[in-house]
C-alpha cells in the first residue's frame, strides 16, 4: 500500500508547467482556506496521462482525489507536522539540490556540457603522482618543488621504480588510475589528463587534494554502449542439485551443441530479471557496472552474436553473448544527463563564478567603501588562535553593503569573520589578505542567499516544483504516522482483518517436481525410461551425460501451475509425465508431490493482509477528514473549467 500512496504522490508533484490565468478565481475551499482554480488545473494538465483510472481523468472524479489531498494537507498542518526538525531538515536538503538547477549561468553551462560530451568519446590510461596538502595551505611552494622533483625522477628513471621507492600512501601517492573518461576524476585532475599526450607527463597542477603531476599511457576511443544477454548461475545455486561451476559449463555444452542462447536462459538462468527476456539485460557503457570482469568480457567480443567462454565474477558464473554495440549517441540525445552531472560536479564552482557575475550585474548592489580598512583595522593576533571577538566598541548598525532594499550590516560581516578563525588558526597570513578574501566570499555567499530567498517570487517553476515537494514530503510523513506504522504495528487489528477476510488468502495449486530437460527428443525419452525404473538424478546424468557432452539437464523445485518453467498444457499428475515441448527443448517432469490449493494461514499471507488492513483504515480516515473539515466546492468555478476543458 505504501507504493500505491508514493504512486499517487508522484501524481500529484510531477514537475508542472505554469498554468496562468488573468482572473483566477477559487475553485475550493477547506475549513475556509482557498484552493484556486490554477492550481488545480496545472496538476491536473500536468498529470492527465498518469491516472490509470479513467473516471479520475474525469474532472468530477479527480476534483476527489486532489479535495482528499487537500484534506490530508490540511490534517497534516493541524498535527504540526510541518514544525517536526526532520521534517524541516529534510526539505531544506531538498531545497538546497533543487534551487542549483536554478542558479546557473547558461552560456559556461553548455560550454562545460560539450567539453564533457568530448571527453566522454574518449577513454585515458592514466597514472599519477601527488602530494597531500591541506585544501586550505597557502604555502605550497614545498608541495609543488617536492612533486616537480618527483616528476623528474619518474621521466628519467621510470614511474614503476619511483612508485616503489616513494608512495607511502600517506603523503605520496603513485597510483595507477586505470581506463577512465568525462565526470570519473575532479575537473581539474580531468582537465590536465585530457590535455596531456600519450607518454608525457604533465606539469604540477592544484587540486583539493594537493599538487599532482599526470602521465598519460593511453587514450583510446570510447567503447561505446553494448546491448548484452547473458546466463547467469547464482554462487549458491538455487537449484539443490547442481554445482554453480559444473552447472555453467553443462550449459556451455549444450551451447556448443547448437541449443538455442535464449531458450537456455529462459530454462537455467538465475538472473529472474533478465531470464524471462532470452538473457537480455539493459545497454550499458564502460564504467558503468558495478563488475569489471563482465564489462571487460562483454565489451571483448568482437561481433555480434559471439559468446563468451563461462567465467566468474562477484555475483555467479556468467556466459555473454554480445547482440549490439553501439557507438556513444549524437549530444543532443544526451545533453539533459551530461548537463545534471556538470552541475553535480567540480566543474560547477566555474558556473557558480559565472552566476555571481551575472547576479552582480542584475541586481543593485551597492559597496560601502571604507568597510574593508576598518574591519582590517580591528583585528588582532587573536584571531590566529580562534579568540577574536568583536570589540566593545563597534559600527554593529553600519551598512557594509545592499542589494537591492536589503541591508547587510559591519555585524553580519563580524559573525562571518568569526566563523572563518577556524580557517587560519595558527596561520600568519595578512589581515588584509584574510578581509578581502573573506570579503568577497560574504558578498557572494550573501549574492547567492538572496537569489534563493526571492526564487520563489521570481520563478514560478521553481515556487510550483517546491511547493509540490514541501506539501508531499509532508503527507509522506502524515500517511507513516496515521495509516502504515499503525496498520503494520496493529497486531489485534491484522488478526482479525484476516478472520474477517480469509477467504481472500488462497494458496493455487502447487507442485513438486524434478524436471529433466534436453534439445535432444531422444535423450528425454532415454530420461523418461529410466525415470520411471526409479532410476536417481545422479544415475541418469552419469549414463547419458559425458565430459564433453551435456546431454540432459535437471532441475528441481516447488512452482505454481501457471509457472512458466513449466509447459503450457501441463498436467498435475503424480508421477513421471509424458514429454513436454516448451521454450525450443523437451522435458519430461516427475511429479514429487502435488500441493493443493489452500487456506494460507496469516505468517503465509501476512504482507498482502497488511496492505489490504491499510486500505480500510486509509477508507476510514478520509471518512473522518471530510466530517473534520468543512469542504465547499465554487460550483460556478467548477462549471466554467468543465467548459474549458471540455469535460
Amino acid at each position: 500500500m505504501k507504493l500505491n500512496i508514493k504512486c499517487l504522490f508522484l501524481v500529484f508533484f510531477a514537475l508542472s508547467f505554469s498554468f496562468a490565468q488573468d482572473n483566477d478565481q477559487v475553485l475550493l475551499t477547506v475549513n475556509g482556506e482557498p484552493v484556486m482554480a490554477s492550481e488545480f488545473l496545472r496538476v491536473y494538465n500536468k498529470n492527465l496521462d498518469l491516472v490509470q483510472d479513467e473516471s479520475q481523468k474525469d474532472i468530477d472524479g479527480y476534483l476527489k482525489l486532489f479535495t482528499e489531498y487537500q484534506l490530508k494537507l490540511k490534517e497534516a498542518k493541524r498535527l504540526k507536522l510541518d514544525e517536526d526538525k526532520n521534517y524541516q531538515r529534510e526539505f531544506l536538503r531538498y531545497k538546497k539540490q533543487l534551487i542549483k538547477n536554478y542558479i546557473s549561468e547558461n552560456k559556461v553551462t553548455e560550454a562545460l556540457v560539450k567539453e564533457a560530451y568530448d571527453r566522454s568519446n574518449i577513454d585515458i590510461n592514466a597514472s599519477h603522482i601527488l602530494v597531500r596538502l591541506d585544501a586550505t595551505s597557502k604555502d605550497t611552494l614545498n608541495a609543488y618543488n617536492e612533486v616537480l622533483a618527483l616528476r623528474e625522477r619518474a621521466l628519467k628513471e621510470g614511474f614503476d621504480k619511483v612508485k616503489a621507492e616513494m608512495h607511502n600512501g600517506k603523503t605520496i601517492f603513485l597510483e595507477n588510475l586505470g581506463y577512465f573518461s568525462a565526470f570519473k576524476m575532479v575537473y581539474e585532475f580531468e582537465t590536465a589528463a585530457y590535455n596531456t599526450n600519450v607518454g608525457e607527463i604533465s606539469m604540477p597542477f592544484r587540486t583539493q587534494f594537493g599538487y599532482h603531476v599526470v602521465k598519460v599511457d593511453d587514450k583510446r576511443s570510447s567503447r561505446g554502449t553494448a546491448t548484452v544477454a547473458h546466463i547467469m548461475v547464482n554462487l549458491v545455486s538455487q537449484d539443490s542439485l547442481a554445482d554453480p561451476e559444473k552447472r555453467i559449463n553443462d550449459i556451455y555444452k549444450k551451447l556448443n551443441q547448437g541449443e538455442s542462447f535464449e531458450s537456455l536462459a529462459k530454462q537455467f538462468s538465475e538472473d529472474k530479471s533478465s531470464a524471462r527476456e532470452g538473457g537480455k539485460i539493459a545497454p550499458f557503457k564502460s564504467g558503468q557496472l558495478s563488475s569489471l570482469e563482465f564489462e571487460d568480457a562483454a565489451f571483448a567480443l568482437k561481433n555480434d552474436g559471439d559468446v563468451t567462454q563461462p567465467f566468474k565474477t562477484a555475483y555467479g558464473w556468467h556466459i555473454v553473448k554480445r547482440i549490439n554495440l553501439k557507438p556513444i549517441e549524437p549530444l543532443e540525445n544526451l545533453k539533459e544527463s551530461f548537463e545534471s552531472k556538470v552541475k553535480r560536479d567540480s566543474r560547477s564552482k566555474l558556473i557558480n563564478e559565472a552566476m555571481i557575475t551575472k547576479l552582480k550585474n542584475k541586481y543593485d548592489v551597492t559597496y560601502n567603501s571604507e568597510a574593508k580598512g576598518y574591519f582590517t583595522s580591528i583585528l588582532t593576533d587573536e584571531f590566529y588562535k580562534r579568540n577574536w571577538n568583536l570589540p566593545a566598541v563597534f559600527k554593529a548598525n553600519e551598512t557594509l553593503f545592499s542589494i537591492n532594499e536589503t541591508i547587510f550590516t559591519y555585524e553580519d560581516f563580524g559573525k562571518h569573520l568569526i566563523t572563518a578563525q577556524r580557517i587560519y588558526s595558527g596561520k600568519a597570513t595578512p589581515f588584509t589578505t584574510i578581509v578581502e578574501k573573506e570579503y568577497e566570499s560574504f558578498i557572494e555567499s550573501s549574492i547567492l542567499q538572496y537569489r534563493e530567498d526571492n526564487l520563489e517570487v521570481e520563478n514560478i517553476e521553481y515556487a510550483n516544483i517546491l511547493k509540490e515537494y514541501r506539501d508531499g514530503l509532508l503527507l509522506f510523513d502524515l500517511m507513516e504516522k496515521e495509516i502504515w506504522n499503525k496498520a503494520s504495528q496493529d497486531s489485534t487489528g491484522i488478526e482479525s482483518y484476516y478472520g474477517k477476510n480469509k477467504s481472500k488468502y488462497q494458496w493455487s495449486d502447487r507442485v513438486e517436481v524434478v524436471i529433466a530437460s534436453s534439445a535432444d527428443k531422444s535423450n528425454v525419452k532415454k530420461a523418461l525410461k529410466m525415470m520411471k525404473k526409479g532410476n536417481s538424478e545422479a544415475v541418469i546424468n552419469e549414463k547419458l551425460n559425458t565430459n564433453d557432452k551435456q546431454n540432459v539437464i535437471f532441475t528441481k523445485g516447488t512452482y505454481t501451475l501457471d509457472n512458466p518453467v513449466l509447459p503450457s498444457g501441463f498436467k498435475a499428475t503424480k508421477g513421471v509425465s509424458a514429454v513436454y515441448e516448451h521454450h525450443d527443448a523437451f522435458h519430461v517432469i516427475d511429479v514429487v508431490e502435488i500441493l493443493p490449493a489452500g487456506q494460507k494461514s496469516l505468517d503465509e499471507a501476512k504482507g498482502n493482509v497488511i496492505n489490504d488492513y491499510q486500505t480500510e483504515i486509509e477508507t476510514n480516515w478520509v471518512t473522518d477528514l471530510y466530517a473534520r473539515f468543512n469542504v465547499e466546492v465554487n460550483q460556478e468555478t467548477l462549471n466554467a473549467i468543465k467548459a474549458k476543458i471540455g469535460n
